[in-house]
């Protein structure tokens, strides 16, 4: 059935039925790695294990979703335009870097503000597409925390921005996991 046969009210409620676990928990891998590397590697490195594993996170999510069961690419199931507008929201998210990255060779402490900043806009969609305030105040906690974390530790911002970050995303999943188990109890039982 294509996406054209179901209303929109339709496929949004599938789209926001959805368990929504598999980015955050890329987000999640990603973001730690880029931290962890933070601790061992010089600035000069970091820029391209910052872009490298950030730029991972769709194709890692993309994986993650057939493990909780979202598998975005499962063509057995009806195309969702909100999936298809989630993904072009992703999409905006990596162009950001075309921003980011000249603005991390040219002052690459500032590269983790850059991109934890950018690529934070795709839950602002995600949000709205679901009717539910965590990719807002996802983005608004993860956007006031990288600004502060900046400037008040500036020579940890390859190990403090990605701490922040991942335990942003760690809330995520802990209230996505919450909604999606209040939606499923709530729907009515089939006869």
């Amino acid at each position: 059935m294509s996406s054209s046969e179901r209303s929109l009210e339709i496929q949004r409620a599938e789209f926001a039925a959805a368990r929504g676990l598999a980015m955050p928990l890329a987000g999640t891998i990603a973001w730690a790695a880029v931290g962890v590397a933070g601790l061992f590697l010089p600035e000069s490195t970091m820029l391209l294990v910052l872009v490298i594993a950030t730029g991972m996170i769709a194709y890692l999510g993309m994986g993650l979703s057939k493990l909780t069961g979202e598998d975005f690419l499962d063509k057995s199931k009806p195309k969702n335009a909100f999936q298809n507008l989630f993904f072009v929201g992703m999409a905006q998210a990596l162009l950001a870097y075309a921003i980011a990255i000249p603005f991390g060779i040219v002052e690459p402490s500032a590269m983790p503000l850059g991109v934890a900043v950018l690529s934070v806009s795709m839950w602002m969609v995600y949000s709205w597409i679901i009717g539910h305030w965590v990719g807002y105040a996802h983005a608004v906690a993860r956007v006031v925390a990288v600004l502060a974390l900046h400037y008040a530790l500036p020579d940890h911002r390859y190990v403090a921005i990605p701490a922040a970050v991942v335990v942003l995303y760690l809330a995520v999943i802990v209230v996505q996991e919450r909604r999606w188990r209040m939606n499923r109890d709530a729907r009515p039982v089939a006869a």
